[in-house]
């Protein structure tokens, strides 16, 4: 369950054509844990969440969230949220970064010539060489270990490239970091 989540776009009146019509002022919004997209309603009357902020997607007295309305599909997501999406999902990543160095100190073998790294965009055989390599000397401890002993610019960028192409449909065969 998702507890906390990083604002990409509120709509005061909210969405514009909704069936049946709802009038309730609205936050579209990435969670922190499980990477989904959320449509949040917001309490009425409260002063409405800054886009990029974080805010609590459990009912809390102080907090403009009123509830979680429903997960939505990248295709729901407005302009400005598309737009926003990437620098939430490097605030996701950066602010946590041990549940991501985990997948490149664990991510197995798929079959004898595939492995779960070369998932990353921008990861081909050498580079995937590079890090099995070096993670069986030591675990990687930070992103700036990956990019000097696994050879591999800007890994958090990486990250938030593979968490795009998984919420927006691109890849349905293997989700490394968003849940079906």
């Amino acid at each position: 369950m998702e507890r906390f989540g990083i604002v990409l776009d509120v709509l005061p009146s909210g969405r514009p054509g909704d069936r049946p019509p709802h009038k309730d002022p609205i936050a579209l919004v990435v969670g922190e844990d499980e990477l989904k997209l959320l449509e949040v309603v917001l309490r009425p009357g409260a002063t409405p969440p800054p886009v990029a902020s974080r805010i609590p997607l459990v009912p809390d007295p102080g907090s403009a969230t009123e509830h979680v309305r429903r997960r939505i599909g990248f295709p729901e997501l407005t302009a400005a949220a598309r737009a926003e999406l990437p620098g939430a999902l490097e605030a996701i990543v950066t602010g946590a970064p041990e549940r991501f160095l985990r997948f490149f100190n664990e991510a197995p073998a798929v079959s004898r010539r595939f492995h779960l790294l070369e998932l990353l965009p921008g990861i081909g055989k050498k580079t995937m060489w590079n890090i099995v390599d070096e993670r069986k000397k030591r675990p990687f401890t930070s992103f700036a270990d990956i990019e000097e002993r696994g050879k591999l610019k800007h890994p958090q960028k990486v990250v938030v490239a593979r968490i795009e192409k998984e919420l927006s449909g691109e890849e349905e065969k293997y989700r490394l970091f968003v849940p079906r």
